[in-house]
């Protein structure tokens, strides 16, 4: 990704984190948009397609992800993936009162 790509900041709402179930939800989504999508922390950015990569995260309630994105279709697949976030994947265990950040 260059430095120009769009990039959104989003906080795992799931008690569970991002386990099986969502990470499958955020692959299946991802991979209706032809863009090159990556997601992670701390320096370590994984393929967004791939539910292997997404599950070595380790992402449990609470971690903040930077979503990026390039191609044709990146702002949309930004702006889903965000609201799959904010969602909270509709799991019923999620935690009220935590809330997505956008980066600008």
């Amino acid at each position: 990704m260059n430095k120009n790509s769009p990039t959104r900041t989003v906080t795992v709402r799931n008690p569970e984190g991002l386990h099986a179930r969502p990470a499958d939800l955020l692959v299946r989504m991802a991979s209706n948009y032809q863009s090159n999508i990556l997601i992670g922390r701390d320096g370590e950015l994984v393929d967004c397609k791939s539910i292997l990569s997404l599950l070595t995260l380790g992402a449990a309630q609470g971690t903040v992800l930077t979503v990026s994105a390039e191609g044709s279709d990146a702002e949309e697949a930004l702006n889903a993936i965000e609201d799959l976030f904010e969602a909270g994947f509709d799991d019923k265990n999620e935690a009220p009162g935590t809330e997505s950040a956008l980066d600008s």
